[in-house]
């Protein structure tokens, strides 16, 4: 009876709980999830399929191309008593660190709960941190002293601050983990936002706007800074931040509400900016030892030439150099098509397209003719060119990220004696949210279809009459 009343006591929604206890239970209850759901998957026959990834993303969860997997009920109903568990722990550790008790629902953002839990994890209790230590209490001093109370130059030390930290990250997760994922795009963009705010509201009380002006002026000169040392292009960074910005704003917003829950000193923002050091890259290496088989996504885009299939077909095996771009989406160095030549004819033969930058290489492997086209593709070039200040610049993304798999032209006769010529490109990206991205590389996709068959039409037309 004790040791029930103990343990009711401990999961007493009331209470609070220490950083060690809440630490050491949240890793022990996410190895024993994590022996639970392997246990459980593979018994109904997915052990090839189950990632732990599924923990951020309930998408990662599955064979590839299958929408919800046959166990996921069982995973559910697995987890319930274990989300019941870390709410409650959850919502104790708020109230010891004295942080609004809203936060809870953070625990259920991907990505962002992960932060959540390591900060939580190291943040000291709000009885602990009253009592000044030697350390933390030279540091309040020195940020006290350093921001005065000065709205304009706390701003410029929070900008300044948050950059230092997010560019050798940014370094940290693209360069060294090679990763594009929840951590980069979701965690670290949220991180940002906190940060600045948290920073700025330390010497005294600051409203929203100026807390989130000054996440939205960290973001920009990350982003500026970023570019400056070479990490990524200024076009990359521009198709990230419809991501970044809310995330930024979202952060900001809980990093004002900190400052009225008491919390935020200097002191304490001190805390948990060198929390942040440890929070993101722990968040970035267990992403990339996660990380699931990129699903294998297809873009359809079809034209109606007036023209028989017969005449179409010797326009889609190889067509003439196309003019220059007019596209901005390709003057601004998104990869585009030139030509086309191929070397020999039927299955067998290699089919080479030439973009703006490089050779796709691709072996026939269906030749149907006048009807159907199919080819794999066994190599290919970079997909853009990025924008920098410096002559070459070669970013990890560019090798891998994003890969054409195969592809097809299929010519459909209309009973008007024209032809729809449809042409479909597989392909994979290893960028998440994927859901985001994905809309970012159909467009591309889409558009560089269009340009191919925008061609092709132009070409039968012109050569048929």
């Amino acid at each position: 009876m004790s040791l029930l009343r103990e343990l009711a006591d401990r999961l007493d929604p009331r209470g609070i709980t220490g950083r060690r206890a809440y630490a050491l239970t949240g890793v022990t209850l996410l190895a024993v999830k994590m022996i639970v759901d392997r246990i459980v998957v593979s018994a109904l026959g997915g052990s090839n399929y189950w990632s732990a990834l599924a923990y951020w993303l309930p998408s990662a969860v599955g064979r590839p191309g299958e929408t919800i997997p046959p166990y996921a009920a069982a995973l559910l109903v697995t987890a319930l008593p274990f989300i019941a568990i870390g709410v409650v722990l959850t919502l104790r550790r708020l109230r010891d660190v004295d942080w609004p008790r809203w936060l809870l629902v953070l625990f259920f953002v991907p990505a962002v709960n992960f932060v959540l839990f390591v900060l939580l994890g190291l943040l000291p209790s709000r009885e602990t941190h009253r009592d000044s230590r030697p350390v933390a209490g030279v540091l309040g001093w020195l940020a006290q002293r350093l921001v005065l109370r000065s709205p304009a130059l706390s701003a410029a030390v929070a900008i300044v601050l948050t950059a230092m930290l997010m560019v050798p990250l940014t370094w940290v997760a693209t360069s060294f983990f090679r990763n594009y994922g929840w951590g980069v795009f979701v965690a670290q963009p949220f991180m940002l936002g906190l940060l600045a705010a948290v920073i700025h509201a330390a010497p005294g009380p600051r409203s929203w706007a100026s807390c989130v002006g000054v996440g939205m002026l960290a973001l920009v000169f990350c982003a500026a800074a970023i570019l400056a040392v070479a990490l990524e292009g200024a076009i990359c960074l521009l198709m990230a931040a419809p991501l970044a910005a809310p995330l930024v704003l979202l952060g900001a917003t809980i990093g004002y509400f900190l400052q009225q829950a008491r919390w935020n000193t200097a002191e304490q923002a001190t805390r948990l900016y060198a929390a942040g050091w440890i929070a993101l890259p722990l968040a970035f290496g267990a992403e990339r030892w996660t990380q699931p088989e990129p699903r294998l996504m297809a873009v359809t885009t079809a034209v109606v030439i007036a023209a028989p299939r017969p005449a179409v077909w010797r326009h889609v095996v190889t067509f003439a150099e196309l003019p220059p771009p007019n596209e901005a989406v390709f003057r601004s160095g998104i990869a585009y098509p030139v030509r086309a030549t191929i070397d020999g004819r039927g299955v067998g033969a290699v089919r080479r397209c030439e973009f703006s930058t490089g050779p796709f290489v691709e072996p026939i492997t269906a030749w149907d003719e006048p009807s159907r086209l199919a080819f794999d593709v066994i190599d290919q070039p970079h997909p853009m060119r990025e924008w920098s200040p410096y002559r070459a610049l070669h970013t990890p993304h560019l090798e891998g990220f994003f890969l054409s798999r195969r592809g097809e032209f299929r010519l459909v006769a209309l009973s008007d004696g024209r032809t729809r010529l449809e042409g479909t490109t597989w392909y994979t990206q290893r960028f998440w949210p994927a859901p985001y991205w994905q809309c970012w590389s159909d467009y591309l996709v889409h558009t560089i279809h269009q340009r191919v068959l925008e061609h092709i039409r132009q070409e039968t037309e012109h050569s048929t009459n």
